[in-house]
């Protein structure tokens, strides 16, 4: 059975050290000795629009990894319509990470790059990173929302952008649900936290409306993570390809689920589909 917190509480650092307490997450990164935060950027938006991942929910995470004495940095890679390095400085998250003394590197500009083989692929025969993608724990931190491909874009949706790649364009070309379950099958998340303090429904994941929901969403299998969030927001994760698949490959649970914190219930609302 796999663990995951739901809390309700409005914008700040309380509701994220809540929900990473009640995951353990000190036991989760005790093998690791640097973690990659990586955020959501697929616009410049700010936070409050619901597409970006929030500043302050990435202090919060910095500030509990402090207690660790663990080599963290934040991370995200270029977009199609997206440099990720004026996101960085629009949005807030580089004013934050500089004042908490942590680097903010943008991976498309790292030179250094590994291939990993996809076995048994849904869509891809292997994807290249940066080296240090595969030499550190991963916390996806990643939003609450809608999406017109995939249904939602929650944690195992973020992990896309570890892909170097500018022109991303080509991999929804190919099937944007199976690139999704290749990547979490070979670059699994060690932690997912999902930011719900304002969500987007709609026409996500840059164009939807904001929602209030004032919820953090985290666990350490990022199926059942992505499972719970999903279900906080109206729909039947095995009605959502990606969830459903990397769950039947082994990646995660989709039922089999313990949820901890405020519940479900507490937060739930029917989101607009894209």
């Amino acid at each position: 059975m796999s663990r995951v917190a739901v809390i309700k509480g409005s914008r700040g650092h309380e509701p994220v050290f809540k929900a990473l307490d009640f995951v353990d997450f000190q036991n989760v990164l005790k093998e690791w000795n640097r973690v990659l935060i990586k955020v959501n950027f697929i616009t410049t938006k700010s936070w409050d629009s619901g597409a970006t991942t929030d500043p302050v929910v990435v202090e919060a995470i910095i500030q509990r990894l402090k207690d660790l004495s663990i080599e963290t940095l934040v991370v995200e890679s270029d977009a199609t319509m997206t440099d990720a390095t004026k996101a960085f400085k629009v949005t807030g998250m580089a004013e934050m990470c500089d004042r908490n003394s942590v680097e903010w590197i943008n991976l498309r500009h790292l030179k250094e790059k590994v291939e990993i083989p996809v076995k048994d692929g849904e869509t891809l025969k292997k994807i290249t990173v940066p080296r240090i993608v595969t030499e550190s724990a991963i916390i996806s931190a990643a939003k609450l929302k809608t999406h017109s491909g995939t249904t939602v874009t929650l944690g195992m949706k973020n992990m896309f952008g570890l892909l170097p790649d500018k022109f991303k364009a080509k991999y929804h070309a190919q099937g944007i649900s199976g690139v999704i379950v290749d990547i979490n099958s070979v670059l699994k998340p060690t932690l997912t936290v999902v930011d719900g303090f304002v969500g987007m429904e709609g026409s996500g994941p840059s164009r939807g409306d904001p929602i209030q929901m004032d919820t953090i969403i985290a666990g350490a299998d990022p199926v059942a993570t992505d499972a719970t969030a999903a279900r906080t927001m109206g729909f039947d994760p095995h009605t959502i390809s990606h969830i459903r698949r990397a769950h039947q490959k082994g990646i995660g649970e989709i039922d089999d689920i313990e949820v901890v914190g405020d519940g479900i219930e507490a937060v739930s609302r029917i989101f607009k589909r894209a």
